[in-house]
């Protein structure tokens, strides 16, 4: 019998991993493509991302949701990593538990994003 204790609270946070990585691979090269790229390239008309366009289009509930997505579940891909990468360097607690400095971060992040979503815009 192992001496191990079992945290229930794993694959919780493994899925959040798998799932913020899927959306860092996926969604934020095409952010990056479309606000960084295509405009300099002539794909798309400047006026495209002018700030009453954007503005008009972050007010819709749909791009809120899609927004806190694109921004909240990376958070919890890079605590995961961070965690896990402290780990293999031999660092293993704080004074605060590392999934408690980590994993709340990434709820701090997530409280500010819906913060902002919801009331500044």
């Amino acid at each position: 019998m192992s001496d191990h204790k079992m945290d229930r609270t794993e694959p919780f946070w493994w899925g959040m991993f798998s799932v913020g990585g899927v959306v860092a691979a996926l969604l934020v090269p095409i952010h990056i493509f479309i606000a960084g790229l295509a405009i300099p390239l002539g794909l798309l008309d400047p006026d495209t991302l002018s700030y009453e366009k954007m503005r008009q289009l972050v007010e819709h509930p749909l791009a809120k949701i899609y927004l806190f997505v694109l921004v909240v579940l990376p958070l919890y891909h890079a605590a995961h990593r961070i965690r896990f990468s402290l780990y293999e360097l031999g660092v293993h607690e704080f004074r605060i538990s590392m999934g408690v400095l980590c994993y709340g971060g990434a709820l701090i992040g997530t409280a500010l994003t819906a913060y902002i979503l919801t009331s500044m815009l």
